[in-house]
C-alpha cells in the first residue's frame, strides 16, 4: 500500500518535528512547510491531507486554505486546522473556508491521529463509491464531481469545498427533504463539532452563487432543505 502523504504547515519547528515523528510512526509520508508561501509550493507534491496552522508570518492559514480551495488541482485535498485560535468564531470561519476539521492547540497526539484517520477514511470512501454519478445536471447547472467543479452554462462557479459537497449531496437527493443533521453528518462528519447555523450559512452562500437557480434549493421550515428536480 502506498503511504499517504501529509503536509504539515507550522512556523514552530518543535511542533513540526513532533508531528513529523508521530505521523511517520503511523506510516505516513510527511512533507513540511514553515510558512504559508512554502505550503503552496509543496502543493505540487499533491499531499493526501494538510495540517495547517493559522497564525504564521508572510501568509496566514486562512489565506493558504482559500488558495488551496480556489485551485482545481488542490481543491479536493482535505485540510485540518491546528491552531491556538480556539474561539467559536474562529472554528466556524475555518470550517466555512472548507476545512474538514479544526483542532485547538495544545495538541493531543492520540486525538490528532484519530481525526487524521477519520478524515482520510471519509475521503477514501467518497472516492471509492463508484455507484454515484460523476456528472449531475439540475436545470442549467452542471456539477462535475471528480473535478470539484460546477458551472451554469459557460460560467464556472467559485465554491468552497464544503459548499460544493453540500450542493452535490442535495443534487444527488433531488426531491428529498434533507435534515440539517444529515447534512452535518454527511458533509462535515460526525466527529466534527459544528452547529446547525453553519449549514444555513453555507446554503445561503450557495444560493447566492447560483443566482436565479438558487430557487431550486427550498427551505423546509424546522427540518432542513430540499432541491427540486
Amino acid at each position: 500500500m502506498i503511504a499517504k502523504k501529509i503536509l504539515i504547515v507550522d512556523d514552530e519547528k518543535d511542533i513540526l518535528d513532533m508531528l513529523k515523528y508521530n505521523l511517520e510512526k503511523e506510516g505516513y509520508k510527511v512533507l513540511m512547510a514553515h510558512n504559508g508561501k512554502k505550503a503552496l509550493e509543496q502543493a505540487s507534491h499533491v499531499p493526501d491531507l494538510v495540517l495547517l496552522d493559522v497564525m504564521m508570518p508572510e501568509m496566514d492559514g486562512w489565506e493558504v486554505c482559500k488558495q488551496f480551495k480556489r485551485d482545481r488541482r488542490t481543491a479536493h485535498i482535505p485540510v485540518i486546522f491546528l491552531t491556538a485560535k480556539g474561539t467559536e468564531f474562529d472554528e466556524v470561519l475555518g470550517l466555512e473556508l472548507g476545512a474538514d476539521d479544526y483542532i485547538v492547540k495544545p495538541i493531543a497526539i492520540r486525538t490528532l491521529l484519530a481525526r487524521v484517520k477519520t478524515v482520510l477514511r471519509r475521503r477514501e470512501s467518497a472516492a471509492e463509491n463508484g455507484s454515484l454519478p460523476e456528472i449531475i445536471k439540475v436545470d442549467k447547472l452542471e456539477i462535475n464531481v471528480p473535478n470539484y467543479s460546477a458551472a451554469i452554462g459557460s460560467k464556472e462557479l467559485t465554491l468552497t469545498k464544503r459548499e460544493f459537497e453540500t450542493l452535490v449531496f442535495l443534487a444527488r437527493n433531488r426531491g428529498r427533504v434533507i435534515t440539517r443533521e444529515t447534512l452535518l453528518n454527511t458533509v462535515w462528519g460526525e466527529d466534527v463539532r459544528v452547529v446547525d447555523r453553519t449549514v444555513d450559512v453555507h446554503i445561503s452562500k450557495i444560493r447566492e452563487k447560483l443566482g436565479a437557480l438558487g430557487e431550486h434549493i427550498e427551505t423546509v421550515k424546522g427540518v432542513g432543505y430540499r432541491m427540486r428536480g
